[in-house]
């Protein structure tokens, strides 16, 4: 009887342990990735960057910080998967990340970077600025994107002039304050358009007071001297005239601009 209770225990031992096996199994799926060196999943990561398969890439930098949070691999991997959801057009969750990073990490010897990917990924969401949509109403276009590229890029050649991405980040700088100036120029063309003339003022007087050496100037003035006369004021429309002719002899009096490549505005 003794040697059938030892039986049967050691039975009941081995089924629990087959179990647990089995939960574990079914719980935790197999990942090949399992005992990797915090570098070894970097390298792969990296790897599956630079192959193009973000969604792969990805899921490696996150199993890098979750498994290794600490160390220099864990903090690159943050500002790669930044990259990695900016390649594969995730902007709010590549937005998260790199200003995840920025706070984090705010003397990072990649900080530069973060700084200028940050201004990519906004640069990059507000490119149709200068297209407009023919059923939009102008007055509702938010510029928080333009604002927000600006605002990263200034950051970054200002704290780092001498960055490698301090040239290409200055270039951007002056097509956003271009396209923001062009965008409240259209916004002040479609209150003309409708004979709101004390808004179409507004807008074209923030042209002249906040991007006075754009190209958006011109059309500005002219969108003055149209909704001065609307509004019946003469001698502000003959005095925006007046400007609009010492500054622009040859005015074509084009109110809206053409569209242009953000490498051709200047």
């Amino acid at each position: 009887m003794r040697s059938l209770s030892i039986f049967v225990r050691a039975l009941a031992l081995a089924l629990a342990l087959t179990a647990a096996a089995c939960g574990t199994t079914d719980s935790e799926p197999y990942d090949d990735t399992r005992g990797w060196s915090a570098e070894r999943i970097y390298n792969e990561a990296k790897s599956e960057l630079l192959a193009g398969s973000y969604k792969k890439a990805a899921e490696l930098y996150q199993k890098l910080e979750a498994r290794y949070p600490y160390g220099k691999y864990a903090q690159q991997a943050q500002v790669e998967l930044a990259y990695t959801y900016y390649k594969d057009n995730e902007t709010v969750l590549a937005l998260a990340e790199v200003e995840r990073f920025i706070k984090l990490y705010p003397d990072h010897s990649n900080l530069d970077y973060a700084l200028y990917l940050k201004g990519l990924i906004n640069f990059n969401e507000d490119l149709g600025i200068f297209g407009g949509l023919a059923n939009q109403d102008m007055s509702e276009r938010d510029p928080k994107a333009a604002v927000e590229s600006f605002e990263a890029f200034r950051e970054l050649v200002e704290r780092y002039p001498e960055s490698r991405y301090a040239p290409d980040a200055f270039q951007r700088m002056r097509y956003l304050v271009n396209a923001l100036a062009i965008n409240e120029v259209r916004v002040a063309h479609y209150y003309l358009r409708r004979k709101a003339y004390v808004a179409a003022v507004n807008r074209a007087q923030s042209v002249l007071l906040n991007y006075q050496q754009t190209t958006a100037v011109e059309p500005a003035l002219v969108i003055l001297v149209k909704a001065y006369d609307g509004l019946g004021l003469a001698d502000l429309r003959d005095d925006a005239q007046r400007l609009l002719a010492l500054n622009y002899p040859d005015s074509t009096k084009q109110v809206a601009a053409r569209d242009r490549r953000w490498w051709q505005v200047w």
